[in-house]
């Protein structure tokens, strides 16, 4: 009998949709949800889980009581063994993650599998260290350690291959954080915290996220020129990362690195705006008979295009905007550095993801762009 060791953060990435760069912080979960977010660290727990039915009667899912995992894992079907109850099942904590982690460990669980962020895999690198087999399910706004798989329904294969026996070879992965304080105010500052050990199995795991600027500004500027060029009357949303970035200097306007903002007739309208206030700009521009067009880059490193850092750009944003029009904006080395890998979208709605996948036009240059895959969902 496999047994699957599972936490789940319930409000990891509450705050991505509503432009708070994160859940970390006091207070920053309650601020989400009075400015309408929903919690979905337990939707994306679910997805990986989803293909593990197959083989519920081989396992027993090992898990806290309520959000951190039981309702979750018993609405499956799956035969559960709660072994931690939360003291507050509506405000869970960090200290419930390693109180769980520290339960889970004394059970002999085969491996866990725990779902959030950064900080949640901070919490959970604390006590497990680089001692024990764990694997996150990404369900957070940043993702740059290298312990997660690069989507929930790609954990859920990783857990299947140890299940059915398959040769899985572990490595050690860097556990990352930065300083949310500072990311809401547009700083990015990595810390290493250490690292865990995690599956080797590189078509599901994701790489830890490159850094730093890039050097090639006239390929940059040439990219920017191609995408100025294509401004008329349309709505324009920008959205996060360093090359959107270099496309708003070009345009001589302020910059939300790490947000959502809104041009149009190459001047700003909008910055740092929340899903919903991104839904009103869209449903006003379709009024107006404006197009609307979404610009976008990759993580360095990784190669997601949606679902890491982004999720103002939710599924009704994403579906509204249209496949047509949305431009990836990316230089040839940024593709190479990926070594064929695809890219990858996790937008958290499966039909919409195979929707946005196969051969995308990525713009590297002006009046220069490449065919490049993008991954259906595993």
């Amino acid at each position: 009998m496999f047994k699957l060791g599972l936490i789940i953060n319930p409000i990891a990435g509450i705050g991505g949709s509503v432009a708070l760069k994160g859940s970390d912080g006091e207070g920053i979960a309650e601020q989400a949800l009075a400015l309408g977010a929903t919690a979905k660290a337990n939707q994306r727990a679910g997805l990986a889980l989803e293909l593990l039915l197959p083989y519920k009667d081989q396992m027993t899912i090992y898990c806290a009581d309520h959000l951190m995992g039981e309702n979750t894992a018993k609405s499956l079907g799956f035969t559960t063994e709660v072994i931690y109850q939360t003291s507050d099942p509506e405000h869970t904590t960090a200290t419930d993650t390693e109180n769980m982690v520290e339960a889970l460990l004394a059970e002999n669980v085969d491996m866990l599998v725990f779902a959030g962020g950064d900080g949640t895999a901070r919490n959970v690198c604390k006590v497990v260290g680089d001692t024990f087999p764990v694997l996150g399910i990404p369900a957070g706004c940043k993702i740059h350690s290298g312990v997660y798989a690069v989507t929930p329904k790609a954990a859920g294969r990783v857990v299947e291959m140890m299940i059915t026996n398959q040769l899985v070879t572990l490595t050690e992965a860097d556990v990352m954080d930065i300083d949310e304080s500072l990311f809401r105010e547009g700083i990015v500052k990595a810390k290493r915290y250490g690292e865990m050990k995690i599956p080797a199995e590189l078509r599901y795991v994701q790489a830890v996220k490159s850094g730093g600027k890039e050097l090639d500004e006239l390929v940059l500027q040439d990219i920017a020129a191609h995408v100025i060029n294509e401004m008329e009357d349309e709505l324009f949303v920008i959205g996060s990362g360093s090359t959107t970035a270099f496309l708003m200097e070009e345009l001589a306007l302020d910059n939300t690195l790490l947000g959502v903002d809104l041009v149009q007739q190459q001047a700003l309208i909008a910055s740092d705006v929340t899903e919903p206030q991104l839904w009103q700009a869209l449903e006003l521009a379709q009024k107006e008979k404006h197009k609307i067009k979404l610009v976008i880059t990759l993580i360095g490193g990784q190669g997601h295009i949606f679902g890491r850092g982004n999720q103002q750009l939710s599924p009704r944003i994403i579906r509204a905007i249209g496949k047509e029009n949305i431009f990836i904006i990316a230089t040839k080395a940024k593709l190479t550095a990926l070594a064929s890998r695809p890219l990858i979208t996790d937008t958290g709605d499966s039909a919409l993801d195979v929707e946005l996948s196969g051969y995308l036009p990525v713009i590297t240059g002006y009046k220069d762009q490449v065919l490049y895959p993008v991954a259906s969902p595993q």
